[in-house]
């Protein structure tokens, strides 16, 4: 379900290396580590902390992922077998359901466990793709690149959740760039998934990486609207997680406002957002 959206190839300041499945896989690795570290030693009241997603506890968005992930290796491993899920869901046997109702019957530990099975499983099973696969999903395939980056960015908007649910201020890092690259490359997405056509007005998305690192996409013409701040900023808003008024985004012109507001950088059914004074 991803989109691009016209825009000029992403530009950066200082770091120009290709992205490659190989480095991909690297910062998803990492970005498990790092929610890792926030959870392994939380106890079963911590698990149940209610998170910023409304009845969702910290539980719910680990069960989120391992569900997801072991999907994802289904999708890579036995293509039949995940057309077959997929036909179940739009069926109506919600998904959402089935991994709330099984993270909820595990203890903390053994949630831990699954879900630690299901992201190794994941990077291995992306190993093994070659050059140019295309992997089925709940919408179009996706190319490897794209596959492994939403991974990551469900890993790390999930992992927000719990970070603003255990009050922990989590240091920002450049895989940011991939979550950033994936928030405007589904620009389209978002208004197609509302029944909606994207306004016509390019817009430039220019914002700031934690090393005060240039990230630029949009090819700088003389007419277009745009969006200006911090990445992390960037991130949250296309994830969902911060309202725009909540962040320190600049955003220039009517096409970029309309954006910000129903921004959306993962699948599925339009997300509600956050409502604006959110703080965690």
């Amino acid at each position: 379900m991803l989109a691009h959206v016209g825009s000029a190839p992403y530009r950066a300041g200082v770091d120009q290396r290709p992205t490659t499945v190989a480095g991909l896989l690297d910062d998803l690795a990492a970005e498990h580590r790092d929610l890792d570290g926030m959870v392994a030693t939380l106890d079963e009241d911590g698990w149940g902390r209610a998170t910023p997603a409304v009845g969702w506890a910290v539980r719910d968005q680990l069960s989120h992922l391992a569900y997801f992930d072991d999907a994802a290796v289904l999708a890579i491993n036995d293509p039949s077998a995940f057309a077959a899920l997929v036909e179940s869901a739009l069926a109506g046997a919600d998904p959402m359901q089935t991994h709330l109702r099984r993270g909820r019957a595990l203890t903390g530990g053994e949630l831990l466990a699954w879900w630690r099975g299901s992201r190794l499983a994941l990077v291995e099973a992306t190993e093994s793709l070659p050059e140019g696969a295309r992997v089925p999903w709940f919408g179009p395939p996706m190319g490897v690149l794209s596959f492994a980056s939403a991974r990551l960015m469900e890993t790390w908007a999930h992992g927000q959740d719990i970070a603003d649910a255990l009050g922990v201020v989590r240091t920002p890092t450049a895989r940011l760039r991939h979550v950033a690259h994936l928030g405007v490359r589904t620009r389209g997405f978002s208004y197609a998934v509302r029944g909606l056509e994207p306004p016509p007005t390019p817009v430039r998305v220019a914002v700031t990486g934690p090393a005060d690192e240039d990230w630029v996409w949009g090819d700088g013409g003389v007419t277009h609207d745009s969006i200006e701040g911090p990445a992390l900023d960037f991130c949250l808003v296309v994830t969902q997680r911060r309202n725009v008024a909540d962040t320190g985004l600049r955003v220039e012109g009517d096409a970029a406002r309309q954006w910000m507001s129903i921004a959306q950088a993962f699948a599925g059914p339009p997300g509600t957002g956050r409502p604006s004074g959110h703080r965690p």
